[in-house]
């Protein structure tokens, strides 16, 4: 048995839990002969690069799955026939990797923005006489005919 790594993108038009029955039904083809599911990771509902099929968002999917290469041709056939999977791609790898994958270490590490916070404004003086002082832009010129 060998070690893959499975992402598919499912409509964006099905709920969250549509894709996690569909992804339940999808691990059972790999752990019914004899395959095992080592990491699976929903990425949520994500922009596309490009339209497919119409959409423009895509529920991410990603499995590690450990098992034979009948049972992900299989696999692969059922994931082809299900009208709800927009693209799927599955790779050999040599080894799991621990932890989350980089798409989940990026979620979770998003720093959070309050609405409407430049982040310019510090409170200092320095930033208050600024604010205060008339631009150049602001200061109208006179000009003298003759």
């Amino acid at each position: 048995m060998r070690l893959y790594e499975s992402v598919f993108i499912a409509r964006q038009d099905i709920s969250a839990a549509q894709v996690e029955a569909m992804a339940d039904e999808f691990s059972e083809i790999i752990t019914s002969t004899g395959g095992s599911i080592q990491k699976r990771e929903y990425w949520g509902l994500r922009s596309l690069a490009y339209r497919i099929k119409k959409n423009r968002k895509g529920h991410y999917i990603m499995f590690n799955i450990k098992t034979d290469s009948e049972t992900l041709k299989e696999y692969e056939r059922v994931m082809g026939l299900n009208e709800d999977v927009l693209r799927f791609l599955n790779i050999r790898i040599d080894k799991v990797e621990e932890g989350p994958s980089i798409i989940m270490q990026n979620k979770n590490e998003r720093p959070s923005r309050s609405p409407r916070d430049s982040g310019h404004d510090d409170g200092s003086e320095e930033t208050k006489k600024d604010a205060a002082a008339p631009k150049s832009d602001d200061v109208a010129t006179e000009s003298s005919e003759g």
